[in-house]
């Protein structure tokens, strides 16, 4: 029997081969045209973004911080250095153990709380962990020497040295300088790019005082480096280096002698010293007691040391000088007789009776004269010389408060002196408008003769009260206290009286106030030098009617504060002084003493001669700073 078997078609075969070859070769072709399209667009047209995409991978850019400048006094000596600050770090991805490894470390470096929790946000947030974390800054030389000696025992433990800030005079000029600290986030958010890129790698910025206000001329432009690195980051090599530009040293108008007088006058005391050159508006000597330790805040103040200085009742973080707000007394005397003479309602010659006290019609409480019992008859000058209120008061009951306030303004009262430091305050020079918007109450006659002797509303600082001294000096034309010896601003204004002559018989009858026999500042003993001055006597509370004022018995932060503002020589002023000291009683016994060693150290030699300094030395490239 016969089986069926089927034939293979070898003609179909070879066709669905060549077909199915054809269809694969199509293929491979358009794959392998689409592979060298694609490789000729990478190579040709994107061959330049990807071979910078490849050298951002390969190659960095590293900022380098530029030396901060240098700050001297106008004798070229060295208020502000920078030196090396030794300090530890822990390489994270080395340091396999790094709680065991901290506490190993605290065997020899002294590390509190703060210093391990700053050390654990850094080491959190920081995004390469072969680079070192900061864990302590400022070691000394025996803690150095601890930890080299076990270095190979301590994996992942550095130590660097980076520049610092010191102040070698300390609270001295805290108040004046006052302190860099390490930037923060805040401080580049408020940068424009192109200073954000400047502030790359820089470790410190200017926060109080000098150090903040000229921070852009401190801080120099920063400098950079190129780097190859490997795939895990790593520096391999140097490409390229540009070297920071450090920053401009800074030369200050500050005579350190002067500056060290007005500190140890003030010794034990609470209060501020402001001394301005009136020749060129130089701030000679800026002093406010008690100060604190600037270096502590640099690398980061202990939560101890700054409660310390916060809870302190003396309250040495407030700058007295510049934002203490204090009533300013009978200091203003000089400023509110010439208004009187200005408006002619008085004279030189005119006088009145002093029984002790002025009475407004329809107020049953009188408004007392500081010396109990009167002065008698007084003049202008005798009332300057023996601080008479009761002159002053019935002299601006006739000008008025309107009047008053708007001469007393062309002094600056009420307003910044512009000074070249950040957070001044600016004062109260009271009027009908700011009593309405600030107490919602009217001007009544008592608080102009409140305002006539520097009580009442009216507030000022120790640096405004130097800046219209100045200006009086000045015969009116007004300057502008200036720090830094740079560029000043422009004069703003000068008061131009109807009668001149009666800027010098005023400073005549300053110079009572020290020479005559009844001069409340004659305590300020003689001096081979002429000096116009006056007192003040700023109250701290008000007595009652019949209270009878009696420091002995009175708590001591609730007594009077002393004042005293001043010029020297009266013939060529080249000092304007004001001084306060916090209940410290009367002007003429307290502060008028503290002004004259101030103004000696500056008109004087060290064989106790006149030796005016000049308004704008020399500025010499300074030799090898000593630092003490």
């Amino acid at each position: 029997m016969r089986t069926s078997s089927t034939f293979k078609n070898h003609h179909l075969e070879q066709r669905i081969i060549a077909v199915r070859l054809l269809w694969a070769l199509i293929i491979v072709t358009t794959l392998s045209t689409i592979i060298a399209a694609r490789l000729f667009w990478l190579q040709s047209t994107e061959h330049e973004r990807y071979t910078t995409l490849s050298d951002k991978n390969r190659v960095q850019t590293l900022a380098v911080s530029p030396p901060r400048g240098l700050i001297y006094d106008r004798h070229g000596r060295l208020l502000a250095l920078n030196q090396p600050n030794f300090s530890l770090s822990i390489i994270p991805e080395q340091a396999t153990h790094p709680t065991s490894l901290i506490e190993q470390l605290g065997e020899w470096v002294e590390l509190d709380d703060d210093d391990i929790r700053r050390f654990e946000r850094r080491r959190t947030s920081h995004r390469r962990p072969w680079e070192p974390v900061l864990l302590k800054a400022g070691l000394t030389e025996e803690q150095i020497a601890q930890i080299v000696a076990r270095q190979h025992q301590l994996p992942g433990v550095r130590i660097n040295a980076i520049p610092t800030r010191r102040y070698p005079y300390g609270p001295m000029l805290a108040h004046l300088l006052g302190y860099v600290n390490r930037i923060n986030t805040n401080d580049l958010e408020n940068m424009t790019p192109e200073e954000q890129s400047n502030y790359s790698g820089t470790h410190f910025h200017g926060r109080t005082g000098i150090e903040a206000e000229y921070e852009r001329y401190l801080h120099g432009q920063a400098g950079y480096q190129k780097v190859e690195i490997n795939a895990r980051g790593r520096i391999l090599r140097t490409l390229q280096e540009v070297s920071p530009q450090p920053g401009a040293n800074l030369y200050l108008h500050l005579d350190l002698d002067v500056q060290q007088a007005a500190w140890d006058a003030l010794t034990g005391r609470r209060g501020a010293v402001v001394a301005i050159d009136p020749r060129n508006g130089g701030v000679i000597a800026f002093a406010s007691r008690p100060g604190y330790d600037p270096n502590l805040f640099v690398t980061g103040i202990s939560v101890a040391d700054y409660s310390k200085y916060r809870d302190d009742v003396d309250q040495p973080l407030f700058n007295r000088a510049l934002q203490g707000q204090y009533a300013p007394g009978s200091t203003i005397k000089p400023m509110v007789g010439l208004a009187g003479l200005e408006d002619g309602v008085t004279n030189w010659q005119r006088k009145i009776w002093d029984p002790g006290y002025y009475r407004l019609e329809g107020v049953e409480r009188p408004f007392r004269d500081w010396k109990r019992g009167g002065h008698g008859w007084v003049d202008m000058k005798t009332a300057m010389a023996v601080s008479c209120d009761t002159y002053f008061y019935d002299m601006t009951f006739k000008l008025g408060i309107d009047k008053l306030h708007a001469f007393l303004s062309q002094f600056g009262l009420g307003e910044r002196t512009g000074i070249d430091l950040p957070g001044e305050s600016r004062g109260i020079l009271p009027s009908r408008e700011w009593k309405r918007a600030s107490k919602g109450q009217p001007w009544y006659h008592g608080d102009t003769i409140n305002t006539s002797i520097g009580q009442g509303y009216m507030l000022t600082t120790p640096l405004q009260l130097a800046a219209a001294t100045a200006q009086i000096a000045r015969h009116g034309k007004a300057v502008i206290p200036r720090v830094a010896q740079l560029e000043s601003p422009v004069v703003p204004h000068q008061i131009t009286l109807k009668d001149s002559r009666n800027w010098q018989k005023m400073h005549d009858a300053m110079a009572a106030v020290v020479t005559s026999a009844q001069g409340t500042a004659r305590r300020i003993g003689s001096a081979p030098y002429s000096i116009a001055a006056k007192t003040g006597t700023s109250q701290v509370f008000s007595l009652g009617l019949d209270q009878i004022y009696d420091a002995d018995e009175i708590e001591e932060r609730l007594r009077d504060h002393a004042m005293f503002v001043g010029f020297a020589p009266l013939e060529e002023p080249a000092i304007a002084i004001a001084v306060l000291v916090e209940n410290g009683g009367g002007g003429g016994s307290t502060a008028a003493p503290i002004a004259r060693q101030v103004m000696d150290a500056w008109l004087l030699n060290t064989d106790g001669e006149l030796a005016i300094p000049e308004a704008n030395p020399i500025l010499n490239t300074p030799q090898e700073p000593q630092v003490p």
